[in-house]
């Protein structure tokens, strides 16, 4: 349960941290702010995934 939990938070983080980077435009800062965010997002979603295939859910 926690792991699916996990799962859905790394995704949300993901896909907000993505929909701010491209909604930046050209602002630097932000786009560098935003691009963390997606990056955070995708190291928790990715090993939420690898903890679910090892141990499973």
């Amino acid at each position: 349960m926690v792991t699916i939990l996990i799962l859905l938070i790394g995704a949300a983080i993901l896909v907000a941290g993505l929909y701010y980077l491209k909604k930046a435009g050209d602002d630097r800062e932000s786009r560098k702010v935003y691009g963390i965010a997606a990056l955070i997002g995708a190291v928790v979603l990715v090993a939420a995934a690898v903890k679910a295939l090892v141990f499973g859910l």
